[in-house]
């Protein structure tokens, strides 16, 4: 063994010793307050540890509490906003009832305030080109309808039918391309023809040069064409074009709605053009 391990190992010897007498002496003798001053250290040290301890223990549980709460906060939100969503189909659902609601109440003050026998009827579909304007009711000739009869709407005519089956029936809008119906010009009952265009709109036809027409004007059904009863509404003039002192050109906007149909009558009392035109056919001839 070298004099410097010996050395060495003196001086650890030496503190070992010195520390042990330390401990000796603070375990004899008292601080201030009676307590053994080897116990203070003690007791001062663990304590220190213990509050680290617990310092970090509470903010493990502390971030814990915050995620468990943020989880808690997420699930309640996707709760609510489900039930917010849930809501808002309902709102639309009593929304559409509303609407049809008063739909069919516009309809019955129609058929109240109407002379004629009508029948409603309840769209079930619409044609799918706009070359050919029509729609699908769900009555046919079991609830009594036939060919031609006039369908009307709260806000004006419709069309007519021109395919009745058992159960349903296609009704030719007014502004189908191959529809065609007797009106007038309300304010000065010079009368015409209206034609369809096949885009939502309507054209008067063989109006007298001589005749007042503006735009604006109301034009109602004549009761010349043997389908639709006199006065009904069928649209306003929206635009008019003369060519010298002939008109070249009248437009009419319908004042129904097609794309918002829901419900319909079919007119069942046929027209006095009709009607005499069916006691004219069944007179023997002499």
């Amino acid at each position: 063994m070298s004099l410097l391990d010996l050395r060495q190992r003196s001086g650890y010897l030496f503190l070992a010793i010195l520390v042990g007498h330390v401990v000796l002496i603070s375990a004899q003798i008292n601080s201030r307050t009676g307590v053994p001053v080897l116990l203070a250290v003690t007791f001062g040290v663990f304590a220190e540890a213990q509050r680290g301890t617990s310092s970090v223990v509470g903010s493990i549980r502390h971030v814990w509490d915050g995620y468990v709460d943020l989880r808690g906060t997420h699930d309640e939100n996707a709760r609510l906003k489900q039930e917010v969503s849930a809501l808002q189909v309902r709102l639309q659902e009593q929304g559409a009832l509303v609407g049809r609601a008063r739909g069919l109440e516009s309809l019955l003050a129609l058929k109240e305030q109407t002379p004629l026998s009508t029948t409603a009827a309840t769209i079930i579909a619409s044609g799918a080109t706009s070359d050919f304007r029509t729609l699908t009711i769900n009555k046919g000739l079991l609830q009594g309808l036939t060919s031609s009869m006039a369908v009307i709407a709260p806000a004006g005519i419709v069309g007519r039918l021109v395919v009745p089956s058992p159960r349903a029936s296609k009704v030719q809008l007014i502004i189908d391309r191959n529809a065609a119906a007797g009106a007038l010009i309300e304010r000065s009952r010079a009368q015409g023809v209206v034609v369809g265009v096949g885009d939502d709109s309507l054209r008067l036809e063989y109006v007298s040069e001589t005749a007042d027409v503006a735009v604006g004007d109301q034009v109602v059904t004549s009761g010349t064409d043997g389908i639709y009863a006199k006065g009904f509404v069928i649209g306003t003039v929206s635009a008019v074009q003369k060519n010298g002192p002939a008109y070249r050109e009248i437009l009419v906007r319908p004042t129904v709605d097609f794309s918002s149909l829901e419900d319909v009558l079919v007119v069942l009392t046929p027209t006095e053009g009709a009607a005499a035109a069916e006691a004219s056919a069944g007179t023997p001839q002499p």
